[in-house]
């Protein structure tokens, strides 16, 4: 039983990380003296990332006008605390690109890498839900956290001066090395699980989306590995892989009706 694609979704959990990742990297490198970099111009790329994806996740909505009613249940929805923490995450970030100097404002830099984690934690909490096993545990924070710190890594490196591109590169490495070993494992773990979970591994494996992630994230990898540098046109071909794997992640991933009536 295949899912929706939900392109909305999609952009905004991809673009909003992307957002976030590049967040964590200001915060990385904020006690780190070096001459050159431009704060401002990088707040400015993190607010567009993450506005976009705010505005494409409202293509998600059946009532885009009434899409402030997803806060009225902070109390017991993670959806809400989403939204929330995603609206305030662009605040700052929005007041970082006007308030900040060149080097930038330790404030903002913490500010925004801690609602970035806020953010990532909601949205992992909300694409968890019981009826979709595979995904009912940790995984999603797992898989979001991985594409921010990649993500990040590879577009801060368009802002970052020369002192602070060896940093990147190391972070960018790790991060798809992580990010390779974990979603190579996940869908071989899942195909010993129930039968909804050997569905969705199953499904994963014979994936156009999925093997063309994997097949991105490894190329990406062995070009860092050759060059030993980010370069300019890496972080695109980054998020490009990281777009098809998100849409796998919504059409391939297995909804317990898919299995109703059926033995467990």
């Amino acid at each position: 039983m295949q899912q929706s694609m939900e392109l909305p979704l999609v952009l905004f959990t991809v673009l909003s990380q992307a957002a976030i990742g590049i967040a964590f990297m200001r915060a990385v490198r904020q006690p780190v003296p070096a001459q050159g970099g431009n704060a401002r111009n990088e707040w400015r790329m993190i607010t567009g990332l993450m506005g976009l994806g705010l505005i494409a996740s409202l293509f998600h909505l059946g009532h885009p006008a009434g899409a402030f009613t997803a806060l009225k249940h902070l109390d017991s929805a993670w959806l809400s605390r989403e939204a929330l923490s995603a609206g305030l995450f662009v605040g700052l970030a929005a007041l970082a690109a006007m308030a900040s100097g060149e080097k930038g404002n330790p404030l903002f830099a913490w500010g925004g890498a801690a609602l970035g984690v806020v953010v990532i934690l909601s949205t992992g909490m909300t694409y968890a839900p019981p009826a979709f096993p595979a995904l009912n545990n940790a995984l999603p924070t797992i898989f979001f956290l991985i594409s921010a710190v990649t993500l990040g890594a590879g577009f801060a490196s368009w802002f970052a001066p020369e002192t602070h591109q060896p940093l990147l590169a190391r972070i960018f490495t790790s991060a798809l090395v992580v990010g390779l070993v974990i979603h190579l494992a996940a869908p071989c773990i899942w195909l010993s699980g129930s039968e909804v979970m050997r569905l969705t591994g199953q499904a994963w494996l014979k994936s156009g989306f999925y093997w063309s992630h994997i097949g991105i994230m490894a190329a990406s990898l062995l070009v860092i590995w050759k060059t030993r540098t980010i370069a300019v046109w890496l972080p695109v071909v980054v998020l490009l892989g990281e777009l098809l794997g998100r849409a796998g992640f919504f059409v391939d991933t297995i909804h317990t009706a898919a299995n109703m009536g059926g033995l467990y």
